[in-house]
């Protein structure tokens, strides 16, 4: 079983910046593709950016293309999302997730596919 844990929100100007954490309890995350969805209220949850096992593939929604970046570090157990020009409707609560289930090089944008959810780190922007 392995326990996800996010850090790195808060309150932001919009334009502003922030970076996202996610720690994995096991020592062989480099076994797992990541995922980054988030969720507003009122709203369903939804895909952010995902990694495949070793990040060399990533694939990011078209809302956040070109403003976030997924990135991971295999030796620390951890992932990150740094959130670049934020505007409010980036707003919501951020979860990271892991699957053991996708190829090597393989990523997804479906809920179904990730087994290992965070509890979630909150992000507002502010107009």
């Amino acid at each position: 079983q392995v326990q996800l844990a996010e850090s790195g929100g808060g309150l932001v100007q919009a334009g502003g910046s922030l970076r996202l954490s996610c720690a994995a309890s096991t020592r062989t995350f480099s076994n797992y593709a990541a995922g980054w969805f988030r969720q507003a209220p009122g709203k369903e949850r939804e895909f952010v950016a995902a990694m495949s096992r070793s990040a060399s593939n990533t694939y990011y929604a078209d809302s956040v293309k070109g403003r976030f970046t997924a990135s991971r570090d295999n030796a620390k157990n951890t992932v990150y999302l740094q959130l670049n020009s934020l505007k409010p409707d980036d707003t919501a609560v951020y979860y990271c997730a892991a699957s053991d289930k996708l190829s090597y090089f393989g990523t997804s944008s479906q809920l179904q596919d990730y087994d290992y959810w965070g509890q979630g780190t909150q992000v507002t922007v502010s107009s």
